[in-house]
């Protein structure tokens, strides 16, 4: 009688050997899979395997956690839940830490499961399993479980893992992508100051991150003549910096051509319709200044107005068109023309001037724009750009929310 009752101790030892051994022999198994980058199907197919012959489960249900509801991402056996039916049983569940019974549980579908398995991480919780049709020694049903949970958290830690990877490419691909964008745009920014005789210019561009929407050119066309343009293009990052070069090689190969601004803003319109297939815009104000006639040509195209200051009066330059980009074409397109006096003062900005957060909405606005220049043209335009600055930062107190541009000239 002795020896039966040592020959099934030494049995049962042996089995629950073996079955560690099996046990090991399975996560190595996911574990090699895993250190392989094997494609999260197969990790789920594994795991099935593992389960259904293995331990013998008829019927399992794996939920992860996703923007704070769970998701079954690998299920086999009995009738299938709804998707949110199986959410629901979470509400259920929460506050269960441990492996834990379900039979005769108070909701009909968690009672008709065997065990709850939950997977947490630092009190937070990251899957659970529902398990079924499992049946087995009340001797094995602790190793059972516990085995089940690390399996589990293996493969919910490879998951973390790859979205933590996922998310730090995007985030590398991003900050290059940024990079880039800085680098396309300090090509595209010209000299900040510009003198010579009969002209002054002076230039801020202040990005509200690395790189902004806003482009601002000026230059020389011929002897008497010279050109320049303030544009906001929608969007941040690579797709706009490249949009703004391909709008800035536009504009120089146009110009270089054509006389007519009309034609000019025509054509630039359709190259942006075709490159971005209506899903960006840009607003902008084109002028050409003539230093002999002193006659002055502008289209404002959905941009903030350009202010022309001469004797003590600022005049807003509106007449222009819609922004470019957004209509195959154009609806109208009026084409300013002016006289200017010696001495005026041009000041040419982008919305972001506009669109700062100040303490007193009512201390900053298009009005008090015109007054400030009113108040301030007879200023060097590096003076009258550093002064307005200091302007918005301690008297209007704004904050930057938006790029701003200010490009201001002197015409003598």
């Amino acid at each position: 009688m002795q020896n039966y009752h040592e020959n099934s101790g030494e049995d049962e030892l042996i089995r629950l050997l073996l079955k560690r051994q099996s046990e090991l022999n399975s996560l190595l198994e996911v574990t090699r899979a895993i250190n392989k980058n094997t494609p999260t199907t197969t990790l789920f197919q594994m795991l099935e395997v593992i389960l259904k012959s293995y331990l013998q489960i008829g019927k399992f249900r794996f939920m992860i956690e996703k923007g704070g509801n769970f998701s079954c991402i690998s299920k086999f056996g009995g009738v299938a839940e709804s998707p949110i039916v199986l959410n629901n049983t979470w509400k259920h569940l929460s506050k269960i830490k441990s492996p834990s019974p379900l039979n005769g549980h108070a909701d009909k579908i968690l009672s008709t499961y065997n065990y709850f398995i939950p997977i947490y991480h630092k009190n937070k919780a990251l899957a659970f399993a529902l398990i079924g049709d499992f049946d087995t020694s009340s001797a094995m049903l602790n190793n059972d479980l516990n085995f089940i949970q690390t399996l589990i958290n293996v493969i919910v830690v490879a998951l973390e893992n790859k979205r933590l990877f996922r998310e730090r490419l995007l985030a590398e691909r991003m900050q290059r992508e940024m990079e880039l964008a800085v680098e396309v745009q300090n090509m595209l920014v010209p000299l900040r100051e510009y003198h010579e005789d009969g002209i002054e210019v002076d230039a801020k561009y202040l990005p509200h991150q690395d790189i902004g929407g806003d482009y601002f050119d000026f230059f020389r066309l011929n002897e008497n003549e010279f050109l320049w343009c303030v544009a906001d293009v929608s969007g941040k990052g690579i797709s706009a910096a490249l949009l703004m070069a391909n709008f800035q090689a536009s504009l120089h190969g146009l110009v270089a051509i054509e006389d007519d601004l009309t034609t000019v803003v025509e054509r630039l319109n359709k190259i942006v319709i075709r490159n971005t297939k209506g899903e960006r815009f840009i607003t902008l104000f084109l002028a050409k200044y003539n230093q002999k006639t002193r006659r002055l040509n502008y289209i404002n195209a959905g941009h903030n107005p350009t202010i022309l200051y001469a004797d003590g009066e600022a005049v807003q330059l509106k007449l222009g068109t819609t922004m470019i980009g957004a209509f195959d074409e154009l609806p109208f397109l009026n084409e300013g023309e002016i006289d200017v006096e010696p001495g005026s003062l041009l000041f040419n900005y982008t919305d972001g001037l506009m669109d700062i957060e100040a303490q007193n909405s009512k201390n900053w606005n298009e009005e008090k724009m015109v007054e400030y220049v009113v108040l301030n043209g007879d200023k060097t335009p590096d003076q009258f750009n550093e002064e307005l600055m200091h302007h918005i930062n301690n008297v209007v107190k704004g904050r930057l929310i938006d790029d701003i541009t200010l490009l201001t000239l002197r015409l003598y």
